[in-house]
Order: C-alpha cells, then structure tokens, then sequence
C-alpha cells in the first residue's frame, strides 16, 4: 500500500518532528509513505476575509496538484465522519481488497477547504469534534495508520 499524505505548512515543533519521525519509521514494514508538503500562504496578522478566501483558494490549488492520480483521497474534515481506529483498518483493508494501492490523506490549512477539495475527496474524515492544529493532527493521523495496520496484522499495539 501506498500512502501520501498532503498537508500545508511545515512541521515547526521539535516535539512533533521528534514523534512524527518515530511512526513514520514504524510504518516502513507495511507501506510506502510519502509526505508531501505545500508552503504555507502568508497573511497579515488580521486578515480580511477576501484575504483569506485568497490564501485558501492558492492552497487548494497547490493540494489539488500535489494529489496522485488515481489515489483514493481522505479529507480531514470537521464536517467528515468520526470513525474509530478499528472502524480505519476495516476501511484500509476493504480499499485494499478493491485493489485501491494508494491513499492520499489531506490536511488542510488554517482556513480549511475549498469546495473543489471537498468535492476531490472520497471519504471526508473527522478526527474529533474538537479543533486540532494541523501540525498536530500530522502527527495524530501518522500514529492512526500505524495503529490500524497493527490492527489489521491482528498485532497488539497498546496494553
């Protein structure tokens, strides 16, 4: 399996680097990850809103471009469903048994998503009702495949 995941902006906090480079070391037995990330747009520190209508609208654009043909694309979404992380290895294990050989998760910027990205996705996942940094969710979404690959192996990942 192959898995990208698309975000904006780079990781900033050690902390998060450090944790990030740790799952991403334990997923190497069981895909081939690659992380692409856009540059982050950058505003004044009150933007208007036609200013942030610009950032989001050049953000989607440089998303909609870095996401693989024919991959099966994941919008991390407020408005998405919550599923839990036995509910993700049965759905990365069906897409798999439908021959889907990518994956592409997309995280977001500060304002979120345009509808052409909404409309790009196939399944809209939220994470929770509460509201993430996107660099924290990188991380939190990582730890997420890992464990639903543990869980689809039938490996014990916590005690």
């Amino acid at each position: 399996m192959r898995i990208t995941i698309a975000c904006v902006g780079k990781l900033k906090e050690k902390y998060l680097t450090a944790a990030m480079d740790e799952y991403v070391k334990r997923l190497q037995p069981f895909c081939k990850l690659e992380i692409v990330s856009i540059n982050e747009e950058k505003m004044p520190q009150e933007p208007s809103e036609a200013e942030r209508e610009q950032v989001l609208e050049k953000e989607t654009r440089r998303l909609l471009a870095v996401i693989p043909e024919h991959s099966y694309v994941v919008l991390l979404d407020l408005q998405g469903k919550q599923i839990t992380s036995p509910e993700l290895a049965e759905k990365m294990d069906a897409l798999a048994l439908q021959g889907v050989s990518h994956i592409t998760f997309v995280i977001g910027g500060a304002f979120g998503y345009t509808d052409a990205l909404r409309k790009k996705a196939d399944f809209r996942w939220s994470f929770s009702r509460l509201t993430f940094t996107h660099q924290m969710i990188r991380v939190l979404l990582v730890e997420q495949i890992y464990r639903a690959f543990k869980i689809s192996k039938g490996e014990k990942y916590h005690w």
